[in-house]
């Protein structure tokens, strides 16, 4: 502590208690820094890049601290000269890196690759902005750059780059690296790359910018607007540019460590999480064959150094790219992709694996299932769904390279830094060793019957809410009732995730309020999603919440016993405060469409209890929690499938039928949200769950009413509700990513 406190005012050139925080940041991120680097381990043997276009990593300075053991010391040091850690710590911008799930599993096994020891780094891409800054005025989501990139900054200058070609133009990239600390383990990186050219001053009106000014818009935001063909062919740069940039820096590191590029496999194995990487597969090649292979030895190679993981079945992220894009983006890969092309044919006659189809169209997910040696899923029930159904095809032709990675989370930033009251009962009673090994959370089942120990679950519980309503009512102004439900569903907006048919249960509680039947305590229904730019629907939903936000706010005979709030610009940040206070855990997605999910296994660690469709990892919950302590309902995912086989989903058949469900939908285009809201955004809504409603809201509505509406009852059994907790937390270290990059390793990797 002395020598810390030494360091501190040496670097400070004042005492602690006269810095102010911002210098403090400022300092604590150089030592973090220079304590991270000195356990950076020469690399040697076989490496694994972790390509992915998202890493939704958070803020760095607290995790950082806690890997490298220097959190508690730093926290008592500044305690004692008057500051305090959580509000330093507040003075970092998050990285806007990733989006969803997808970009969080990613910072989560990063994480877990160097708490285990292994030689693996992250490859991504440097957006400025991100996604967007979400704010919420006038009921609806408005969007800006997020603005996170200043000077000072976890990124480390590599001063190198590449030269990457496209249509026809040379592109410098540029390598910026974060350090990533593993818990008592190693230093590995996330690599990340840019474009100098890059100029943040094109953003005008919101997020919008000049598509085709590549140079100028390249790396400048996640996910750019695809609703239009220049969004479209922006992707596919970008696409490639990460692509590209990894392929170098892998053949680059492989061969200063003396590697014989015909058996690169040895040095090297790239997963490709999700498609947007794919083409790293054809760029390997072309840069192999350059490198003197023949085309024969360089397709075989890369095809045992590359994996693919499957995260959803949706159409939309099983990417198909007109050939016609490739031509003009990256004409240099397409006599590659022809020719796998051709020898795919080759080993079938079913035209569906086709990489080109008959419209000229590359699908994406092909290349990957051809020439990648292993493909994964990240749920039993997902990789069976891909087996069975959705990639039946490819896993007759592959049937070996199959198999299952359920996600995971960390631990260390999803329990211990973001929950510390209940991390300081778990080491009380557990122990430490749950840190690095989360099955040991489940000796907290001796304590299920431990009165006090129930009673301190429940009190941590209420101290969580109160500090989450504290942060809300002053970033949202809504003031939410302690000693009510804390009911949350926080993940993208997407109508397959049902936020809808959430609304739809919050219309049918209001209105059940008014009508006279209160509930036995008041509920606090809390969202926090971000609504891509072209998905209309989804800001339909959003513009929906808000209003009944609104409603519910301003009308004396509901508010004291329902409160509503959608959190603005939900982040990691957000996120951990969030979770820890949930009490009701919201995984209602339709089953078969929910791949995995994270925030489930977040919610139940911090001891929330899940209600849930048999979709994902709820299914997996369920079978370690059991029935009673967690809350099932929904249609399963095998008559969800014959429904979408048979075409013969009518929800207006719900609606017409069944008057509770009607007078939920009504209430959309009703009086109350017609005179505050947008007729024409309501109005869509509404005609799409009576006249479509792809993800079937309407099937589940009064099984998830019926359901909800228990768990509400039960939890009035405080005691009862503490032990559901407890399970739900000691069941909850077999969701480590730890445990998931250990598979990973042992069954794909084979890094040693």
């Amino acid at each position: 502590m002395r020598k810390l406190q030494e360091e501190l005012e040496k670097r400070l050139g004042c005492s602690i208690g006269n810095a102010d925080d911002r210098q403090l940041y400022r300092v604590l991120l150089e030592i973090t820094q220079e304590e991270a680097a000195r356990r950076e381990v020469p690399d040697t043997g076989r490496k694994l890049y972790y390509v992915s276009a998202e890493f939704l990593i958070g803020k760095l300075l607290g995790n950082n601290l806690i890997n490298l053991g220097m959190y508690k010391d730093v926290k008592e040091l500044l305690e004692q000269n008057g500051k305090s850690l959580a509000e330093i710590e507040e003075l970092e911008n998050e990285p806007s890196l990733g989006n969803g799930g997808l970009g969080r599993l990613a910072a989560c096994f990063l994480d877990s690759i160097a708490t285990l020891g292994l030689n693996g780094d992250g490859v991504g891409l440097n957006y400025h902005f991100g996604l967007f800054h979400q704010d919420l005025k006038n009921h609806i989501q408005n969007v800006s750059p997020d603005r996170w990139i200043t000077g000072t900054s976890w990124e480390v200058d590599r001063r190198k780059g590449y030269d990457i070609q496209m249509a026809g133009k040379t592109y410098r990239s540029h390598l910026y690296d974060i350090y990533v600390t593993g818990y008592e383990g190693r230093t590995n990186r996330l690599h990340l790359f840019d474009l100098d050219t890059v100029d943040d001053s094109i953003v005008r009106d919101g997020i919008d910018f000049d598509k085709k000014a590549i140079d100028k818009n390249l790396t400048l935001f996640l996910y750019p607007d695809d609703s239009d063909d220049d969004g479209r062919k922006l992707r596919v740069y970008q696409e490639y540019f990460l692509s590209a940039n990894a392929a170098h820096l892998l053949i680059d590191e492989a061969k200063a460590k003396g590697a014989d590029l015909a058996q690169l496999d040895k040095y090297a194995v790239a997963q490709i999480n999700d498609t947007h990487p794919t083409m790293l597969i054809p760029e390997l090649i072309r840069q192999l064959t350059l490198e003197g292979l023949s085309f024969d030895t360089a397709a075989d190679v890369v095809s045992k150094i590359c994996a693919y993981t499957n995260h959803t079945i949706l159409a939309e992220a099983l990417e198909k790219w007109p050939l016609a894009y490739l031509k003009e983006i990256v004409p240099q890969l397409v006599p590659i992709i022809e020719i796998l092309d051709d020898r795919a044919r080759r080993r079938t006659d079913d035209l569906s694996t086709a990489i080109i189809d008959s419209g000229d169209t590359v699908h994406m997910a092909h290349i990957d299932l051809h020439y990648g040696f292993s493909v994964n899923g990240v749920a039993r029930i997902h990789t069976r769904i891909l087996k069975e159904t959705e990639l039946a095809n490819f896993s007759r032709l592959y049937p070996d390279k199959f198999n299952n990675k359920t996600n995971g989370i960390t631990f260390r930033r999803w329990l211990m830094e973001c929950n510390p009251r209940l991390s300081a009962l778990l080491d009380e009673k557990l122990g430490t060793a749950w840190h690095k090994d989360a099955q040991e959370l489940e000796k907290l089942l001796a304590f299920s019957e431990d009165a006090d120990v129930l009673e301190r679950l429940l009190q941590i519980k209420k101290q969580n809410k109160e500090d989450l309503a504290a942060i809300i009512l002053d970033k949202e102004g809504v003031q939410l009732q302690t000693d009510g439900i804390f009911d949350i569903q926080v993940k993208r907006l997407h109508e397959y995730k049902r936020q809808q048919m959430n609304a739809l249960y919050i219309i049918h509680k209001y209105l059940e309020i008014k009508a006279g039947k209160k509930p036995a305590r008041p509920l606090n229904f809390i969202f926090g999603a971000k609504a891509a730019p072209a998905y209309i629907i989804a800001q339909d939903i959003i513009h929906l919440l808000l209003l009944l936000q609104t409603i519910i706010d301003n009308d004396p005979d509901v508010n004291p016993y329902m409160r509503l709030v959608f959190v603005t610009n939900y982040n990691v940040t957000y996120a951990e405060k969030l979770i820890p206070a949930g009490e009701v855990s919201e995984q209602i997605s339709l089953a078969s469409k929910e791949a995995s999910g994270t925030s489930n296994m977040k919610f139940m660690a911090n001891g929330a209890i899940t209600l849930g469709t048999g979709d994902g990892a709820n299914v997996e919950i369920r079978q370690l929690v059991g029935d009673d302590n967690l809350y099932n309902f929904g249609i399963d995912a095998d008559t969800v499938i014959a429904h979408y086989e048979k075409a013969d989903y009518r929800a207006r058949d719900y609606y017409e039928k069944d008057p509770v469900i009607r007078e939920a939908v009504d209430f959309i285009t009703g009086p109350q949200t017609m005179a505050i809201g947008d007729p024409q955004r309501l109005s869509r809504l509404k005609n799409d769950m009576i006249n479509k409603d792809w993800f079937m809201a309407l099937i589940d509505l009064k099984d998830y009413i019926s359901v909800k509406d228990q768990c509400f009852a039960d939890y009035e059994d405080r005691s009862a509700w503490a032990k559901k907790s407890l399970v739900n937390t000691a069941k909850s270290g077999a969701f480590s990513s730890d445990r998931t990059i250990r598979q990973y390793n042992e069954e794909i990797w084979k890094l040693g």
